[in-house]
């Protein structure tokens, strides 16, 4: 797990006035660790081509051209005038080696883009905006300074210091390839400061396993999935949670007719059995029961998944009032939810654009509630604490793969996890099914994410 800012601007003053560093001291550790990438992955007198805004991030790519010349071909492109002190500084300590400029661009075996990074939230001009397609182009290897500038797609991202929250937006999941922080000087660890946003690793999965050999299925839980209207959704989750521990899963609601679908290792009944000890529902769950009906379901205090169709139902207001829930919204139900708590009302546009200001604006309105906000990269809150999952891949954008996800929270929350807990582990268990996948990105199924689980 690491640590992720929605700023670092405060943690380099703090480095200036406790630390006793200066803006330059952080500057030419910057420079530095991106040279030592190029050294250890590009062959001496490779061409490099360094293109360079009139900011601070352009000042890191100017630094860097001065760390590379002579070992490498490099080239600077300034795409604007230096403005910024150490802009002007570096391109002054550039000048009095003769790093070589260039006015255009031209193809090399690595690009450094070093225009704007995180500063600049408006357009480009036409010919800036005609560079960075032909940068796209390229067949060279990609690396972007601090954070991809808009429009620019790296094959790797170096970043200064620590991660920031702007990397892992949906929008910037294609752009920023693999990120690699570097360090400025001092430690990461003495850097970074304490925060309430964290990056989930693959490490940090914890599956359940079986410690005591004495033990019996209800040991392990017993799960009930109310199945509505669409009853492979409900099917799907269910067997997931199986397969992921749970000792016993039942369907509940399941119309006769429909028993003939049923798994031979799923149960099923009308009503919620006595040993329960958890509860998912809105899977496919549709016009199938009244609003009565689903209250009846809720007469009690069980840990509660809730999924799909619930987010737009009128029995929310019931759900939210309780404690130990897990909500799995996808991007349009969770404007949905927003509406219907009157805390915002977005397009999903405008969702995706901020994700996590609305995430925090839920988690902080419904503290006992857990939000997993699906999407390129999942963001999981609950009160002041937030997750994001990076591990998920466009082989999960496939009707049923939110279900599987569904039933593997449910399943943890049925054997005894924290709602927290339940839904950290199975998101990342839901990301590691994935990853692990050996097919055609575009075959992955539900039904190979639930034969994967006993791979894990």
């Amino acid at each position: 797990m690491q640590k992720v800012f929605k700023e670092v601007g405060s943690l380099d003053r703090r480095c200036y006035e406790s630390f006793k560093l200066t803006e330059d001291i952080l500057m030419e550790h910057a420079a530095e660790g991106m040279a030592a990438f190029i050294r250890s992955n590009f062959a001496k007198n490779s061409t490099l081509l360094i293109v360079t805004g009139s900011g601070n991030n352009g000042a890191d790519g100017i630094a860097l051209s001065r760390l590379l010349h002579r070992d490498y071909k490099v080239s600077l492109l300034h795409i604007k005038k230096p403005k910024s002190p150490m802009a002007i500084l570096q391109k002054k300590r550039a000048d009095a080696i003769r790093v070589p400029q260039t006015q255009e661009y031209f193809e090399a075996d690595v690009i450094v883009e070093a225009i704007v990074g995180t500063g600049f939230n408006g357009s480009f001009t036409q010919e800036i905006a005609a560079l960075l397609e032909q940068l796209n182009n390229s067949n060279a290897f990609k690396i972007a300074c601090d954070m991809p500038s808009k429009g620019f797609y790296a094959d790797v991202t170096l970043t200064m210091g620590a991660l920031k929250r702007a990397l892992f937006l949906d929008s910037n999941k294609d752009a920023v390839g693999r990120i690699e922080v570097l360090d400025l000087g001092i430690a990461r660890s003495i850097y970074e400061t304490e925060t309430n946003l964290h990056l989930l690793e693959s490490s940090d999965l914890r599956l359940p396993y079986r410690e005591h050999q004495d033990s019996h299925k209800g040991t392990y839980g017993h799960l009930g999935v109310i199945s509505g209207e669409k009853i492979g959704a409900s099917i799907l989750a269910a067997q997931a949670a199986l397969r992921f521990g749970s000792g016993l899963v039942t369907l509940v609601g399941f119309e006769k007719e429909h028993s003939l679908h049923i798994p031979h290792t799923l149960m099923y009944a009308h009503t919620l059995p006595k040993n329960t000890t958890a509860l998912a529902m809105g899977m496919g769950l549709g016009s199938e029961f009244s609003h009565k009906e689903l209250l009846e379901f809720l007469d009690n205090d069980l840990p509660l998944l809730v999924d799909a169709d619930l987010f737009h139902m009128e029995i929310l207001n019931d759900i939210l009032q309780r404690k130990n829930i897990v909500l799995t919204p996808h991007p349009r139900e969770f404007v949905a939810l927003l509406k219907h708590t009157q805390l915002a009302e977005i397009t999903v546009d405008e969702l995706q654009q901020d994700r996590f200001r609305y995430v925090e604006l839920f988690c902080r309105a419904y503290r006992d509630a857990v939000l997993l906000l699906k999407g390129a990269n999942v963001i999981i809150g609950k009160e002041d604490r937030f997750f994001i999952n990076a591990n998920g891949s466009a082989k999960l954008a496939k009707g049923g793969s939110g279900d599987v996800l569904s039933g593997l929270i449910a399943s943890l929350l049925a054997q005894g996890y924290d709602p927290l807990e339940a839904a950290i582990n199975g998101s990342l268990a839901h990301t590691e099914l994935a990853k692990s996948y050996e097919g055609a990105d575009f075959s992955l199924t539900p039904d190979d994410l639930i034969a994967g689980i006993g791979k894990l």
